[in-house]
Parts: structure tokens; sequence; C-alpha cells
């Protein structure tokens, strides 16, 4: 059974987009699978219960029972590799 990540943003619509599209493409370039989806920080207390891994580009108030990495260098490209590494590493 693959992992899954939530990628959260404010809206679940923009920034969670640009990043989800990036994480796919690096984690299918390390190797790794995992079942990827997009919501809002307001409905990922909702998710938590069935997610391995969050990835955010907002403030996550950590009382989850699972890491969460900032995008944001995913939004600025500075240090992107880096993070991918650390997001791909998380579900090895």
């Amino acid at each position: 059974m693959s992992k899954r990540v939530a990628i959260v943003c404010g809206t679940g619509i923009a920034t969670s987009t640009i990043v989800a599209e990036k994480v796919k493409k690096g984690l299918q370039k390390r190797g790794v699978t995992a079942d990827i989806f997009q919501c809002k920080i307001i409905e990922l207390a909702s998710h938590a219960a069935n997610i391995d891994l969050v990835v955010s580009t907002t403030f996550v108030n950590n009382k989850l029972s699972v890491p969460v990495i900032s995008a944001i260098n995913l939004i600025t490209g500075i240090g992107e590799e880096e993070v991918l590494d650390q997001i791909a590493e998380h579900l090895r």
C-alpha cells in the first residue's frame, strides 16, 4: 500500500497545485511512489488518520501524529532538491 501525502495550502487550490506537481515529479525521479492529494489547511485534521506526511505552504499547528515538511522552497525554487530529498526519505 502506498503512503499518503497531503499537500496543504490555505485554499487547497493555488500553491498546493504547484507543490503537488513538483512533489509528484520529484518522487518519480527518486523512484518513490505515493498517493498525493491536495487539501485546505482547515481540512487537514479530518484527513490526519489516513496520511503519512504533510507538505504545506502554510503554518501547520503540528498536533498531528505525522511529520510536516514546509513547501516554501518548492514555491521559491531555492533549496528545492533538498526538500524533495527530505520528502522522499520520509516516504521510504
